[in-house]
């Protein structure tokens, strides 16, 4: 796994875990996920998460077009349909 996709990988799972603690906390009234401890875990969770969400919107779409990712992904045009529909 390239670095690209380390980074989209981590930043993924960190902002959905952060989105489902604080839905958790609001509808729920308790804390959500249980989270794992360690420098990397504080890091992305007090660290990349609060800097992320306070972002601008347009230079958070920056930061996504610049990172390949799913999102890049050429689709296959479809043939058109073989005769008309009876």
């Amino acid at each position: 796994m390239g670095l690209n996709q380390w980074l989209r990988h981590n930043s993924e799972r960190h902002l959905l875990e952060a989105a489902q603690e604080k839905l958790a906390q609001r509808y729920l009234g308790r804390p959500g996920p249980a989270r794992r401890g360690g420098a990397a875990e504080f890091f992305w969770r007090r660290v990349f998460v609060p800097i992320y969400r306070a972002l601008p919107w347009r230079l958070r779409q920056a930061a996504i077009v610049a990172l390949p990712g799913s999102h890049r992904r050429a689709w296959k045009q479809r043939s058109p349909p073989a005769g008309p529909a009876i």
